[in-house]
C-alpha cells in the first residue's frame, strides 16, 4: 500500500496476467484518509492507447474508497523477458464538498501556490496467465512420456490390459484345443467306418443275396460321405 496525507493507494504495482491476443484487467483502490475533506483523483498512464482506465477521474468522500479498473488491450507480441516500462500516475487533491465526479477537470491538478497535490507512481508488472507445470525430477525434456492421468492410474490401466489380453489368449487356446480334439475324434470315426465298409464290400462280393446287404451298403456309403464332408469342413 502507498500512503500519503490524503489517500491510500492499493496495490503499489499493477499486475496484469499476460496472454497474447487477450485482454487482461486489474483493480486499483483509492481510499480517502481524511475525516472531513472531499478528495478528487485522476489516473494517468504513459501509454494511454494501450490501457483503458474506468473511472480515470472521480471524487472520494471522507473515509470512503473508490475502485478503479485498469484494462490492458490485447497484445500481439510479448515484451522481452516479460518486462514492461509502462507507468501509471495517480494524483489527488482536496476539493470543495459540493464537487462531484462530473465536476473534476484537468485544471484541478495543476500545481499552484496554496494547492496541495499528491502524486503516486505505479509500475506495471506482467505475470504469466498459464504458468508451466514443473518438470518431474530425473526426467529430460522431450524424453518424458506424456499421460493424461497419474502414474498410479497408468500402472493400473496397463495391468488391466495385460490381464484382459491373457484371458482372451487363454480362451483362444482353449477353443483351438477343443477343435483339435474334435477333429481327431472325427478322423478316427471315419477310419473305423471305412474299415467296416471294406469288410461289407468283401462279404457282399462273396454273397449274392444282394437286396438286404446292398441297402445296408448304400446307407453306410452315404453316412461315410457325410462324415468325410464334416472332417473337411473342420480342417478348413
Amino acid at each position: 500500500m502507498t500512503t500519503g496525507d490524503l489517500v491510500n493507494i492499493h496495490p503499489t504495482e499493477l499486475k496484469f496476467p499476460f496472454e497474447l491476443k487477450k485482454q487482461s484487467s486489474c483493480s486499483l483502490q483509492i481510499s480517502n484518509k481524511t475525516s472531513t475533506q472531499v478528495v478528487a483523483f485522476k489516473v494517468k498512464t504513459t501509454n494511454p492507447r494501450k490501457y483503458c482506465v474506468r473511472p480515470n477521474t472521480g471524487v472520494v468522500l471522507p473515509g470512503d474508497s473508490c475502485n478503479v479498473t485498469v484494462t490492458m488491450q490485447a497484445q500481439k507480441e510479448a515484451p522481452l523477458d516479460m518486462q514492461c516500462k509502462d507507468k501509471f500516475l495517480v494524483q489527488s487533491v482536496i476539493v470543495s464538498d459540493a464537487t462531484t465526479s462530473k465536476d473534476v477537470i484537468a485544471e484541478m491538478f495543476n500545481k499552484e501556490p496554496g494547492r496541495v497535490i499528491e502524486d503516486f507512481k505505479l509500475r506495471v508488472v506482467y505475470i504469466p496467465a498459464n504458468p508451466p507445470s514443473p518438470v518431474p525430477e530425473g526426467s529430460e525434456e522431450g524424453n518424458s512420456p506424456r499421460t493424461d492421468f497419474p502414474a498410479s492410474q497408468f500402472d493400473d490401466h496397463v495391468s488391466r490390459t495385460l490381464e484382459e489380453t491373457n484371458e482372451k489368449s487363454s480362451e483362444a487356446w482353449s477353443m483351438i484345443h477343443k477343435l483339435t480334439e474334435e477333429k481327431a475324434c472325427a478322423v478316427q470315426q471315419s477310419q473305423k467306418l471305412r474299415q467296416e465298409l471294406e469288410m461289407l464290400r468283401r462279404e457282399s462280393s462273396k454273397k449274392q443275396s444282394g437286396g438286404g446287404h446292398s441297402l445296408v451298403l448304400m446307407l453306410l456309403v452315404g453316412l461315410l460321405g457325410c462324415v468325410i464332408g464334416y472332417i473337411l469342413n473342420v480342417r478348413t
